[in-house]
């Protein structure tokens, strides 16, 4: 190994324990090398609030904007008129569905253009910044330092893995079909030549949210593939990076600590639709993943390109 590799990661525990795993790469057969990583909070910035919850909440300015009648839906108007306690009253997973119900009999390439929009124009709320540069450097050098040694890498979301898909090529070279989230349940329909096409619903698959015990066996039947590679930065993480870790070779277990108030945010990770025991760093200690602080591992925080 050179200095080279993994420049915006200082020396350390963190550091080491990379390059120690990137050294036993040999070890793991060619069809094993499967890496698989979280999105928010683990690629790229997931404060003041998740990417794909900004993306919604401009859908809901224009739509109101098209047709003001649409704001006088109960859990629009709560989020319009920043009423917290109306929102608390009418509770977390009814505004979600209401915000996914914007969509409703979209097909998916109206669906993808939509989210193209967003990101050929929006920055991030804070630093005012494409939201492409809000993606960890050093992340992306771990994951080309895994592809180089023959991994093929994938994004394992919590969030809409349709929203994901759009950027997932440009923002890490992921493909498609290369990326595994939540998913919205679609209908067949047919338009007024009668050919067939695919609407949006506003309902999630069977499966559920991709969160905790949802991710392992989504990237088994998705993917297709376990991983020996997971990164991960909140307990909705912990199911997959267990997975990892209980590869009969060398694997990586990586946790992302977010301890840095004064480049990122500092803040507890947890999970977005259940609550846990015990803290992720809590598990991470007791399952002996590899934990990185970003205040103390990382010398350059986010992507400027």
């Amino acid at each position: 190994m050179t200095d080279r590799i993994l420049p915006s990661w200082r020396e350390g525990a963190a550091r080491s324990a990379l390059v120690a795993f990137l050294d036993r790469v040999d070890e793991i057969p060619p069809d094993d090398r499967v890496a698989v990583f979280d999105n928010d909070g683990t690629m790229w910035c997931e404060k003041p609030n998740y990417t794909q919850l900004e993306f919604l909440l401009a859908e809901l300015g224009h739509a109101v904007a098209a047709d003001a009648s649409v704001g006088e839906r109960d859990e629009y108007r709560a989020i319009l008129d920043g009423d917290r306690q109306a929102l608390g009253a009418i509770g977390l997973e009814r505004v979600a569905f209401a915000l996914v119900d914007l969509h409703t009999g979209l097909t998916p390439e109206e669906f993808n253009a939509k989210v193209a929009a967003f990101f050929a124009e929006a920055v991030h709320p804070d630093s005012r910044r494409p939201y492409r540069q809000q993606r960890y450097q050093p992340m992306l050098e771990l994951m080309d330092e895994l592809r180089s040694r023959g991994f093929g890498f994938y994004i394992v979301s919590a969030g809409g893995a349709e929203f994901v898909r759009v950027i997932g090529q440009d923002f890490y070279g992921v493909p498609p079909e290369g990326v595994v989230g939540s998913q919205i349940q679609y209908e067949i329909d047919r338009d007024d030549s009668g050919s067939l096409r695919l609407l949006r619903t506003n309902k999630i698959v069977d499966s559920g949210p991709n969160e905790g015990p949802g991710k392992p066996p989504n990237i088994q039947r998705i993917l297709g593939r376990r991983p020996v590679v997971a990164g991960g930065n909140s307990a909705g993480d912990a199911e997959m990076l267990e997975f990892a870790m209980s590869y009969d070779g060398p694997s990586l277990s990586l946790l992302v600590d977010h301890d840095d108030a004064e480049r990122e945010y500092s803040y507890e990770s947890k999970a977005g639709t259940f609550e846990t025991e015990e803290t992720v760093l809590d598990t991470a200690a007791r399952l002996n993943w590899v934990v990185v602080s970003i205040k103390d591992d990382w010398s350059t925080v986010f992507s400027d390109s």
